[in-house]
Order: structure tokens, then C-alpha cells, then sequence
């Protein structure tokens, strides 16, 4: 089904799962308006929603988006000079129902159509692409001792969004989709922007690795600080 593009990319950059979207233009007024649609309207499901980042992210088009929105805002007189801020985040996606050979399968990163080459409607609706982390965090808690208990880790099932913000103005500077296994550090080349002129990143423990130690050589001296510290 073929869905206007500029609706399409409005709910990509929203940021919620692709299942929250959906629910959200069935169930409110509002998000069709913002979309501009009406009530008459064909609209997008969570797997035409999938299908157009994946897209987004394997033709490149994202970053080319990215940039076109950048020399928008340099013809305004933006310049970017207050450092920046890296982060990821987690986007839930549907958990799959899979046999045991299929799930291998994915592993050795096939696709949906060379998994089901004979059922084109069910590979339209399977997720290849998703995969299983560990989210670690919440409140912390504390035994009658004064001694923190344990953080919870939850098994999270999508993929990880990987931004980098203009600290002062708050403007998305580089941007990356990934499964949500991918360790955070390794994205930091792709989503830093070597063209503001403070050298300062604000990112938090994640980014502490060698992929890290690699990106400051190679994207000119960049200074790190703490992610927290008065932000």
C-alpha cells in the first residue's frame, strides 16, 4: 500500500515504536492532523511504518535528509558553537513468533524473502532486522543495610536510535537506526558532527570504549564530558 512520504517520515521522526504509532493515528484526531490527514484517509500500519526506515537507513536517504535540514538552518544564520550531546535510546518493536530454524536464520542475517521465498505475505510481516538487548536501569533500591540491591536488566526486543543534539539550541545534528544489540560506542563516528566549533560532547559511560578512543582521533580531538554534569 502506497502512503504519502512526508507522512511517513513525520512518524519516523517522532521516535515511538512502530506498534505506538499505529495506535496513535487509529485512536487520535489529533495525530491526523498533525500527519494531515483526514478521517477518510488510508493510513500507515506499524509494518509500512518499518518497512519505510529500514529503507530510510539502507539507502542512505536519512543522512542526506539530515544534511538538507542542516544547510536549511545554515541559511538562517545557525551556527552551531555549544558542544553536543550523544545519546541512544530504545525503540520497542512486535516480538517474533519464529521456529528454531528460522531464528537461526535471522542470525546469519537473511532475509524476510529468502527465509519465506514462498509466502510473500508473510515475509511482508516479519522483522529480520530487530533484535534482543538488556536494558538495565530504574529506580535503585537499597537493602535495610544502606547497600544498593542490584539494577533490574529487562529484554528489550527492537532497535536502538542514535542522535547527536546541538547542546544550546537543541537541533538533531547526526542521526543513525540500528538493531537494539548494537553497542552505543560504536555508532559515535556516524552521529558526531565535526563541523561545531566547540570540540565539547556530552555523552554518558556507554561511549567509553575503544570505538570511543578511535572517533577522537579520527574526528579531530574531540573532548569528552560526563553526560549529567549540570545538564
Amino acid at each position: 500500500m502506497n502512503h504519502n512520504r512526508l507522512v511517513l517520515f513525520k512518524n519516523f521522526r517522532i521516535g515511538f515504536s512502530d506498534a505506538r504509532m499505529e495506535f496513535l493515528i487509529r485512536d487520535r484526531l489529533s495525530w491526523l492532523r498533525f500527519l494531515g490527514l483526514s478521517l477518510g484517509d488510508r493510513t500507515p500500519d506499524e509494518n509500512t511504518i518499518r518497512h519505510f526506515r529500514n529503507r530510510l537507513t539502507e539507502t542512505g536517504t536519512l543522512r542526506r535528509v539530515m544534511r538538507a535540514f542542516d544547510w536549511q538552518l545554515q541559511k538562517t544564520g545557525y551556527i552551531p558553537m555549544s558542544g553536543q550531546i550523544v545519546d541512544a535510546s530504545l525503540v520497542p518493536a512486535p516480538r517474533q513468533r519464529n521456529t528454531e530454524g528460522e531464528r537461526e536464520a535471522i542470525k546469519l542475517e537473511k532475509s524476510a524473502r529468502d527465509i519465506w521465498p514462498d509466502q510473500p505475505n508473510k515475509a511482508a510481516q516479519k522483522d529480520t532486522d530487530a533484535r534482543w538487548t538488556l536494558k538495565v536501569g530504574g529506580k535503585v533500591r537499597y537493602r535495610a543495610d544502606g547497600a544498593p540491591l542490584p539494577m533490574i536488566a529487562l529484554p528489550v526486543f527492537g532497535y536502538k536510535s542514535h542522535i547527536s543534539i546541538d547542546r544550546r539550541f537543541g537541533f538533531i545534528r547526526g542521526m543513525a537506526v540500528t538493531s537494539a544489540s548494537e553497542a552505543d560506542g560504536r555508532l559515535l563516528r556516524q552521529v558526531v558532527s565535526t563541523n561545531n566549533t566547540s570540540s565539547e560532547v556530552w555523552a554518558d559511560s556507554a561511549y567509553r570504549s575503544r570505538a570511543t578512543r578511535l572517533c577522537r582521533v579520527l574526528c579531530g580531538g574531540i573532548f569528552f564530558r560526563p553526560l549529567g554534569n549540570g545538564l
